[in-house]
């Protein structure tokens, strides 16, 4: 039987393709390898989000290949959307496939090894990528590479809801990577809902590249669905399940929309809200079409109903211009919403955006420094949020057992990290299962609890 691996980086929607591509190559009659286990296919999917993203889809691609030397490599995803001709040409790469074309890999390296067999092929034979990628206008409608049936996780399952943004902020390379904005019908989304929480999944999260966006592009019968009448039509399958966002965008979303969320039960009080900056002036270079006035008044509005409800964040240090000043509004923004978690990162010029040509731009010094400062914040910002939570009873989903199994690991329907101790419990009584916990101290890069059983 033919083997097949993958590498996947990126994000949540670059995990969710691996996994369809995984099951499609497993109905074709393939075997995964397992780690270290030699193959005959090798598939690496890519991101782009940055340079550095780049050069690591590189150096992965060419790890695969140097250690299954007669494989068929196929690389995929957004380092292959934007930049082709640089992929096609890196040594060893046999097929190359955009973002669109992922659901007919399978059927590209059938094709492919039936014409090559490299065991009759001279090592020194002259060989181009082949090319499946089509061009930002060429890409039109939602992609459906089937429904998944299960993930590595015993109990969060992934669904892509939507593909494509049309946002275009300055910063950023990913709508020209994965299109304009394609949602998937809501038909399909709950059919392979229906699958997972049958399937004993408990947690069911809903991503995309930009999730918020989901339904924008609907006419006709289906007009007027959009993000949250997905979630409500979601939380009227039957089963014990909840439902978390990977990501809302405040570029699209308003305080009316998180009024609605708040009335969706099976959601989680949780959601990663992406800020990008603290000051109205560095938010309009990026293009980001909201200011912190707004923004703040969704955090306040998700916060009416539960004062701990999680919002976790990215923000973007040393973008082109921020003075020290702006910075100072970044920190100021960040203390008024009470992240329980920043995602900090330092702004790295991307070829083929703005802002990569816009003036004063920030020295890495400077953004090191600012880094480290935000990080300080990020880390007493979730100190403050788990203080507050000590004493609280929330809902737990437990995944496995850490540290040689002393203990259980889950996380709150808030996203707080929880650990309870192993000896306290029968282990097989709450493993992939809602458990009522008691939080009772900060502990680790979480909290320790108690399970009221």
């Amino acid at each position: 039987m033919m083997k097949v691996s993958f590498c996947t980086l990126g994000c949540k929607v670059n995990q969710y393709e691996t996994e369809s591509m995984r099951e499609q190559f497993v109905k074709n009659g393939y075997d995964v390898a397992r780690d270290g286990e030699s193959s005959d296919v090798c598939i690496i999917n890519t991101c782009s989000v940055t340079n550095v993203a780049d050069r690591k889809s590189r150096q992965y691609i060419r790890r695969m290949k140097h250690l299954n030397p007669n494989a068929t490599v196929v690389v995929t995803g957004c380092y292959v959307q934007t930049d082709p001709e640089s992929v096609a040409h890196i040594e060893g790469v046999d097929i190359i496939a955009g973002t669109n074309e992922k659901g007919r890999i399978v059927e590209y390296v059938n094709e492919y090894m039936g014409r090559h067999s490299k065991e009759n092929e001279p090592a020194s034979a002259p060989r181009t990528a082949e090319e499946h990628v089509l061009s930002y206008d060429e890409i039109n409608g939602y992609e459906d590479m089937g429904t998944i049936t299960a993930m590595d996780s015993r109990s969060r399952a992934l669904i892509k809801i939507e593909e494509g943004c049309d946002r275009f902020c300055s910063y950023c390379i990913i709508p020209y990577a994965r299109g304009r904005v394609r949602s998937r019908s809501l038909d399909s989304v709950l059919t392979e809902a229906r699958g997972l929480v049958e399937a004993g999944y408990r947690e069911i999260v809903l991503t995309g590249i930009n999730t918020a966006l989901y339904g924008s592009d609907f006419r006709g019968e289906a007009e007027g669905t959009d993000i949250v009448t997905l979630i409500e039509a979601v939380s009227d399958i039957e089963g014990d399940f909840r439902i978390r966002l990977s990501s809302l965008e405040p570029n699209v979303i308003d305080v009316d929309t998180a009024k609605r969320l708040l009335k969706c039960e099976k959601l989680c009080h949780h959601v990663h809200l992406s800020l990008q900056s603290g000051s109205d002036e560095v938010l309009s270079r990026m293009r980001r079409r909201y200011d912190t006035k707004q923004y703040l008044e969704i955090v306040s509005a998700l916060r009416s109903e539960d004062p701990e409800y999680g919002i976790t964040t990215d923000i973007i240090v040393g973008f082109p211009g921020e003075t020290e000043k702006e910075f100072q509004e970044t920190m100021d923004t960040a203390r008024r919403a009470g992240f329980s978690k920043i995602h900090v990162f330092k702004y790295s010029q991307r070829s083929g955006t703005t802002a990569a040509g816009m003036p004063d731009q920030i020295s890495p010094d400077v953004k090191a420094e600012r880094s480290g400062r935000l990080s300080d914040l990020s880390d007493k910002l979730a100190g403050d949020f788990y203080d507050r939570s000590i004493g609280e009873t929330r809902t737990v989903l437990f995944e496995r057992t850490v540290e040689k199994g002393s203990y259980m690991e889950g996380y709150t329907d808030n996203y707080i990290k929880v650990y309870i101790d192993s000896k306290s419990i029968d282990t097989e009584d709450i493993l992939h299962k809602f458990t009522k916990v008691r939080l009772d101290a900060v502990f680790k890069d979480g909290m320790k609890g108690t399970a009221l059983l």
